[in-house]
């Protein structure tokens, strides 16, 4: 087996690995809380059921309809960019391997706003929510009010995060050469 078909294969199996966990994740969440339910697993790691509407904490800079043509863009040209870096050998597995958890992220994403609207009832094909539940309330003042972190995210959110994060640690000059 050559590198370009075993780089495509471990693309594959990170995106629909991450894909499947955080779609269980979600269903599971989302079939044993009720929206706005919160359960403390430590002090410092709660699962919260909440729907997100919009982009990263909510933000709603457009219309969901554009919002979700604009991710599948994005996922499209990211495979794109994928199929590019496996064709050339100097690319490194871990830069492939990180731009494919974005991708994962993403879909995993988008597979709510696709369908979950229709899938639960409130809304039609490409308007669904995304479901989060992760929080961690890690600083708090003395009066118990979270100080840091308050956002409420998912697996998805948590494959793109750490894979920006790694590409920025580790492969900032991959980006380099690539934008060249």
């Amino acid at each position: 087996m050559n590198r370009n078909t075993k780089m495509s294969l471990m693309v594959t199996a990170i995106v629909l690995v991450a894909i499947i966990i955080d779609q269980i994740i979600k269903l599971s969440v989302a079939s044993h809380f009720a929206i706005g339910e919160s359960r403390e697993v430590t002090s410092w790691f709660w699962l919260c059921y909440v729907e997100n509407n919009g982009m990263a904490f909510g933000i709603e800079w457009f219309s969901k309809l554009a919002l979700t043509i604009f991710r599948l863009l994005a996922v499209g040209l990211l495979g794109w960019y994928t199929h590019t870096l496996i064709r050339k050998p100097e690319t490194p597995t871990g830069y492939i391997a990180s731009i494919a958890f974005i991708i994962a992220g993403a879909l995993g994403n988008i597979i709510d706003c696709v369908f979950y609207g229709k899938l639960f009832g409130y809304a039609g094909w490409f308007y669904g929510r995304v479901i989060d539940m992760f929080y961690f309330p890690l600083i708090r003042n003395s009066a118990g009010e979270v100080l840091f972190f308050r956002p409420v995210f998912n697996f998805a959110d948590s494959c793109i995060t750490c894979a920006v994060a790694v590409i920025l640690l580790f492969y900032l000059k991959q980006l380099n050469t690539d934008e060249k």
